[in-house]
């Protein structure tokens, strides 16, 4: 996968735009961030998963799906190794990412994250 892959299905996500934050390339959906592309180096991706779907990643696909350190990691943030990714798996975690983004969570919901 290359960053130009990778910010190419980003940006197919419905209404996802691509911006700038930390010196690094963010894709936002709703004015919120679900990935990132070139941190901690330019052969990672990062997507903003919720932490039971990045345990499932990280199980499933352990060379693919690192979680990144501290309270980012442990909140969901997780780095996308972009050498051993493909298309179709990139695809999936970014979608939830974006629907983590887009889809309104409900009053209860926010009370039990926070």
């Amino acid at each position: 996968m290359t960053p130009a892959a990778f910010r190419r299905i980003a940006l197919a996500l419905d209404g996802a735009v691509e911006g700038e934050h930390g010196g690094h390339a963010d894709f936002r959906a709703g004015g919120k961030v679900f990935a990132t592309l070139g941190y901690p180096g330019k052969e990672w991706g990062m997507t903003k998963l919720t932490p039971e779907q990045q345990q499932v990643l990280v199980a499933a696909e352990p060379a693919i799906f690192v979680p990144i350190k501290g309270t980012w990691g442990q909140r969901g943030a997780t780095s996308v190794r972009l050498a051993e990714v493909d298309a179709r798996t990139l695809r999936s975690a970014l979608t939830m990412a974006w629907q983590n983004a887009t889809v309104p969570r409900s009053k209860k919901a926010r009370g039990a994250a926070a």
